[in-house]
């Protein structure tokens, strides 16, 4: 029998960390929680959750002494799945922080929306738009999948090469990347009911267990 790859999920205080390890619970993965980085380099993995200020959550990785195993891991392009903050911060900076910079894994920056009239944070359900159908996050779902956001902020990238779907709120904004074996997503999979499992289900079948 094929033994399951181990996710590190990654603790700095996350409010929805909670949510994504009940998630990634309930479609079987191993998961061990890191609020250090020690166990890092045992990992099959890496999930990155994220909810609050862009600023704060570069700190609190700084302090736990987390930032730079992660970057390292990035850099080497070992199994990364960022989800809303922790999807931010794979670019270079963020409007929400001025002068903190991101873990610049992709090129852009993380901006406010800024259509008049609209409503910010956009909080509820939108559908997606798959621009890499043939990406790993996507097998067995359908263009026009609903998933459930909560931000305020989103990422703007000039390469279109990384993203794998797109959302529409005022405007089409990047809602997924995914480039070999990092991906992330604005959106929160583990509020994504059937979804949102799928993704994660077809995260963890992407990486390999050692």
């Amino acid at each position: 029998m094929t033994k399951a790859p181990l996710l590190g999920l990654i603790d700095y205080g996350s409010g929805n960390l909670r949510s994504v390890g009940k998630a990634l619970g309930k479609i079987g993965a191993r998961v061990e929680l890191l609020a250090a980085p020690e166990r890092l380099p045992e990992m099959d993995a890496v999930v990155l959750p994220g909810v609050g200020a862009f600023g704060d959550c570069v700190g609190q990785l700084r302090q736990r002494g987390l930032w730079e195993p992660i970057a390292g891991w990035l850099k080497a392009e070992r199994p990364f799945l960022g989800v809303c903050l922790g999807y931010q911060l794979l670019f270079e900076s963020s409007e929400e922080s001025p002068g903190v910079a991101g873990f610049g894994r992709f090129p852009g920056a993380v901006r406010r929306f800024r259509t008049p009239g609209l409503k910010v944070p956009q909080i509820g359900w939108n559908s997606l738009h798959f621009t890499q159908p043939g990406a790993k996050l996507w097998q067995g779902l359908e263009e026009g999948d609903h998933v459930y956001f909560v931000h305020s902020y989103r990422p703007d990238t000039q390469d279109a090469g990384i993203i794998a779907a797109t959302a529409d709120y005022g405007e089409p904004f990047p809602a997924a990347v995914e480039q070999g074996p990092t991906m992330g997503v604005q959106f929160h999979p583990e509020k994504s009911q059937a979804a949102g499992l799928r993704m994660l289900a077809n995260f963890a079948a992407s990486v390999r267990a050692r």
